[in-house]
């Protein structure tokens, strides 16, 4: 029997915000790999452990949840006034595909640290204590995101006292801005609101009629009334990701959702395009225990929220998610704006499944369209590993 060697691929195993990744410089990967297509493809499915029909990937560097089944690219920008581009991958984990349809706020977050670190940001723009500026180009939206990245003699700071909800040790605080983060998306006509409308009504057979936010900023997202499809916003991922019939409600909310966006053109094609859009359902503010036993307080939060991620409840909030809503809830009107009271505001703090997260948004008129021209939160990352990875050599 013919054995083909593994062969080792340098590599980091980072965390950011409430997600970790393998991240890759693009210089790093086989040469088959450096150019989009069935070998990457290949390639970052073997090295997550995918496709896993036991939904484990125990054969990988995956951790058997749309939070940790991911893979970042990233090179060196040839664009102005960026410093690196970044190309983000999220796996399947029972499926042979890599989506490559949106970005991932949280890995957004190591995405600078990663750079430096790595040598993709020229040295002058690196000062050796204060914070670094890193101007990135995510690739899979094409937007501009900015990180500041705290730096402590010479080095990325990852270690502090900045706690976030969803992670369990406290680290350095990075804040992202998510510049013009209205997702152009293909279909969608680069609006905000691809159907002109701040709430539709959705028809969902088998569901029924549904007042639907659906909105392209950050990722597109369709927000839905918690209360309309039977939950109170106090959810957490037990009361759902074990409840078949609700993950297919989800899902086919999520299809007819996209469709009315212009992302897909039948619900048929959600099946194959499975991270973007997301699903969320809101609620006004009430008292929960959050997953880690911790009490968030009604008057703790402007609103809840819960997300579902590659279909299943995201057990802390998505950050690009966290952009959405922070832009929808600049925008009176919307279903996310009403849950957090209404009217104007630049910031809101909403209740997941974790506990809670701030979000700001900028939102204005401009000739009678909703521009956002940047929404802003925290996060924080840490490098977990580094090195190599190994795969088979046939793997791609």
């Amino acid at each position: 029997m013919a054995r083909t060697p593994q062969i080792g691929i340098p590599a980091t195993y980072m965390r950011g915000g409430t997600s970790k990744g393998v991240f890759f410089r693009l210089q790093d990967l086989p040469e088959a790999a450096r150019q989009p297509g069935k070998a990457r493809d290949a390639l970052l499915l073997r090295v997550i452990g995918s496709p896993d029909p036991y939904g484990k990937q125990i054969d990988g560097m995956g951790g058997a949840t749309s939070s940790t089944s991911k893979a970042v690219i990233v090179s060196k920008s040839t664009r102005a006034d960026h410093d690196v581009d970044y190309l983000f991958g999220q796996v399947s984990i029972d499926k042979p595909f890599v989506d490559w349809s949106g970005n991932c706020g949280n890995l957004s977050s190591a995405v600078g640290p990663f750079a430096i670190g790595s040598g993709l940001v020229d040295a002058s723009r690196v000062p050796r204590d204060g914070v670094a500026v890193v101007r990135i180009w995510q690739a899979n939206i094409g937007k501009t995101i900015v990180a500041h990245v705290p730096m402590t003699h010479g080095a990325v700071q990852e270690t502090g006292d900045f706690e976030l909800d969803g992670v369990t040790f406290p680290a350095a605080e990075v804040q992202l801005e998510f510049m013009d983060p209205a997702a152009e998306e293909e279909g969608a006509g680069g609006s905000m609101f691809p159907t002109g409308r701040l709430v539709d009504q959705l028809e969902v057979p088998g569901v029924g009629t549904l007042d639907a936010t659906m909105i392209n900023a950050g990722i597109p997202t369709i927000f839905v009334k918690a209360e309309a499809i039977g939950y109170t916003g106090c959810e957490l991922q037990d009361a759902i990701n074990g409840d078949a019939k609700a993950l297919a409600m989800f899902e086919t909310i999520r299809a007819h959702g996209a469709v009315r966006m212009g992302l897909i053109r039948h619900v048929d094609e959600a099946a194959m395009r499975q991270h973007t859009p997301k699903i969320a359902f809101v609620a006004r503010p009430r008292d929960y225990i959050a997953s880690s036993g911790k009490p968030v307080a009604a008057g703790d939060v402007d609103l809840l929220v819960r997300a579902l991620s590659m279909g299943k409840l995201h057990h802390a909030m998505m950050g690009t998610a966290a952009v959405a809503i922070g832009t929808a809830a600049a925008i009176p009107g919307t279903l996310v704006n009403l849950a957090a009271g209404g009217g104007e505001r630049q910031a809101v703090r909403f209740g997941h499944p974790s506990g809670t997260l701030r979000v700001g948004a900028q939102a204005q008129r401009v000739d009678g369209e909703w521009v956002v021209t940047k929404a802003v939160m925290s996060r924080s990352a840490r490098v977990l590993m580094e090195g190599v990875v190994r795969v088979p050599g046939d793997a791609f």
